[in-house]
């Protein structure tokens, strides 16, 4: 996570940085609608500053209706597998620790207006036992 852009999400907005399965496990406990972001490997795909940018401002336009954190490295691929949203950059959306849906890769600004409402009005599926 050592690019500026990353960091400014920790440090400028407050982000949390979930970096260890009990450190998800927390943040997906507390109520209400969450977005975790995936970035993937910054040196290798281009893609994941511009998700950097995009996410705050999205989070804005949709009046903070959902918060935000960062995946770190050691999540991301159980993250990927577990949500079958495989391609990073990733934002994976939340109803508190019930998964709604996620979108892959960078999208025009439309498709993520039409997505999100899409994804965060889905009733979570009841947890299997």
């Amino acid at each position: 996570m050592s690019h500026p852009l990353l960091s400014r999400l920790t440090q400028d907005f407050g982000w949390p940085l979930l970096d260890s399965p009990d450190a998800l496990a927390g943040y997906l406990s507390r109520a209400g609608l969450h977005c975790l972001f995936i970035p993937g490997d910054v040196a290798r795909n281009l893609e994941t500053l511009d998700a950097a940018v995009i996410l705050p401002e999205l989070q804005r336009h949709f009046q903070r209706r959902f918060d935000c954190a960062l995946v770190g490295n050691a999540l991301e691929a159980p993250l990927r597998e577990a949500t079958r949203v495989l391609k990073t950059p990733s934002f994976l959306f939340y109803d508190g620790d019930r998964f709604l849906g996620g979108i892959a890769k960078i999208r025009d600004w439309d498709d993520y207006l039409a997505r999100i409402p899409q994804i965060l009005s889905q009733t979570p599926a009841p947890a299997e036992g």
